[in-house]
Order: structure tokens, then sequence, then C-alpha cells
């Protein structure tokens, strides 16, 4: 895969569970193209401030600068100049991202999109199914089962909160794999 829209744009799209390495891969994938001289920037959703506000942050740390977006037009608005846009933790969108992917894929960018395929309950989580399948590129990541040691899929939540979006790290989930993973009934 080359680093630069020839022509034509793309859809690029890591999934995974927590702790699988998304954001990291979308750092990784982002900085390559700023070596190749693109203009790139980085999106992420108001709701998640867990480390910085202006900065998409991975679990071990690594991080780069990003715009904190509360209305999805935000995007299309700052991305006219940019060769590769990064959207981080996409699954806290709305739908509408949807388009606007594809919109921005049109006009020759580059979209990297990183977010959790599904929810503490194993459920597709919010417009990454939809993004999955619009996507030109798809790498679905796995961390390591904490129980077990397998390849993990699966968020398992551990705390009683039955809230679908709930912001937190190892305090609030653990990466699990599908024989460890417990359903959690409404």
């Amino acid at each position: 895969m080359t680093l630069t829209p020839k022509n034509s744009g793309w859809i690029e799209v890591i999934c995974g569970s927590m702790f699988s390495g998304k954001t990291e891969e979308l750092i990784r994938r982002i900085r390559r193209a700023e070596i190749a001289k693109m203009n790139t920037i980085i999106f992420k959703p108001n709701i998640d401030n867990r480390y910085s506000s202006n900065h998409i942050v991975s679990h071990n740390q690594s991080k780069m600068e990003s715009i904190l977006v509360e209305d999805i037009n935000e995007i299309l608005e700052n991305s006219t100049e940019m060769d590769v846009i990064g959207i981080d933790e996409a699954q806290f969108f709305s739908n509408e991202l949807i388009p606007v992917c594809k919109k921005l894929a049109k006009d020759n960018k580059r979209v990297v999109v990183a977010g959790l395929d599904t929810d503490f309950k194993g459920i597709p989580f919010g417009p990454m199914p939809a993004l999955m399948c619009e996507s030109d590129f798809l790498d679905k990541l796995r961390a390591i089962c904490v129980k077990c040691g397998n390849p993990a899929s699966f968020s398992q939540r551990i705390t009683k909160d039955s809230k679908q979006v709930l912001i937190g790290e190892t305090d609030v989930y653990e990466a699990r794999c599908r024989n460890c993973f417990k359903i959690v009934e409404d």
C-alpha cells in the first residue's frame, strides 16, 4: 500500500478490543505520512479526555496532537488542505461519521479511522460496523487475554456500570479472549 493517494482516496479502518494497540497503530501511520511530507491532521470525539484534550494518547503513552470534535462537520472544515486524516475513538461518533469519511475519500484523501468494533457486551459499536464495510483496508487487532494469555478480541467490563459508554482503562476494562469473555446481561 502506498502512503499517498494517487488520484484516489481511501478509508483505512483499525479496529479491535481495548488494549489491542489501535491508537498506537493510528499514530504510527500518521507519523509515517508526516515523514513522507504529507499534510496530516487527527481528530477525536470530545468525550475522550482520558489523557489529554489536545492529543490522542495510546495506553503506552505515545501521543500526537489532535483536535477535539464536538460537531462532525468540524472534520470536513479542518481537512481541506490535508492529505491524511486520522480519526481516533470512532465508536463514540454518530453514524454521521460514515458519509464524512466517504466524502473525504472521494476528495482523494487518505482517511485512517481507529475504534472499538464492539462494546463491553460484544455488540457492534456505533458507526464502526458500517465503517468496516466501507473500508478499503481493514485491520482487526487483538490484545492478550488477561485470564489465559490467548489472543483477545473482547473488552470485558469489570465494574457494575451498565451504560454503553464508560470511559476507562484497566480500572474498568480487561482484554479477554472468546472463552474468557463473560457476556453481560441487561
